[in-house]
């Protein structure tokens, strides 16, 4: 028997995929991260080059990287403990010409749209221009009703969240919701809104009915 929750999340989830169709994205919905993963899998070609964007979804929930290592993919991660600044500028380059970015988003909205809050900016100019293939895995978590819902869902959750997680001791770790600091280690810089898909970027967007990530 189907649950409430396990109802309304793909009832949720797939009112979302066609509002992200109708902005001329692929989209699917997923019942669980192991359907992503396997899904993931089959999208992206054996011999691809992958830039994986800084996503908790991506590497430590749905634990995809060392599956497409095994197979044969080039991986271009950055932020990984031993490279130095320059490396990890070196791979952001690398993940903007790749062949897939695999990445998560923000927020998407009930219209379709995927906002997002970055730092240095690598991570959204690779969903809009840049790879021959852009793949978005996004939780059930990450669903607003709005663009100004998904903007507040940004300050409130995912940058608190993410800057707990890099360790950086910017006021929102303290006060748990963002307060617009102006400090050199901010990192909510950029703001992107992709209300349709980009025209010359091929964009697959899986909504995932569990939670995954910030």
């Amino acid at each position: 028997m189907t649950t409430p929750m396990a109802w309304h999340r793909e009832t949720l989830g797939k009112k979302v995929v066609e509002a992200l169709k109708k902005n001329h994205f692929a989209a699917e919905y997923l019942p669980d991260k192991e359907a992503a993963r396997q899904r993931i899998l089959e999208l992206i070609p054996a011999e691809a080059s992958v830039g994986i964007g800084g996503t908790v979804t991506i590497r430590d929930e749905l634990k995809i990287m060392e599956d497409l290592r095994e197979r044969g993919n080039k991986l271009f991660v950055h932020n990984l403990p031993h490279l130095s600044v320059e490396e990890n500028n070196a791979i952001r380059r690398q993940q903007l010409t790749c062949d897939c970015f695999l990445t998560s988003t923000n927020a998407v909205t009930l219209n379709g749209e995927l906002v997002n809050v970055d730092g240095v900016g690598n991570r959204v100019a690779a969903m809009v221009f840049g790879p021959k293939k852009v793949i978005v895995v996004a939780g059930i978590n990450k669903v607003a009703d709005n663009v100004d819902s998904a903007l507040r869902r940004i300050e409130l959750w995912a940058a608190p969240m993410n800057n707990k997680r890099i360790g950086l001791s910017n006021p929102c770790v303290t006060t748990g919701v963002c307060m617009d600091c102006q400090g050199n280690t901010r990192i909510c810089n950029v703001t992107t809104i992709m209300r349709k898909k980009p025209s010359q970027t091929d964009v697959t967007v899986l909504v995932v009915g569990e939670q995954l990530g910030y």
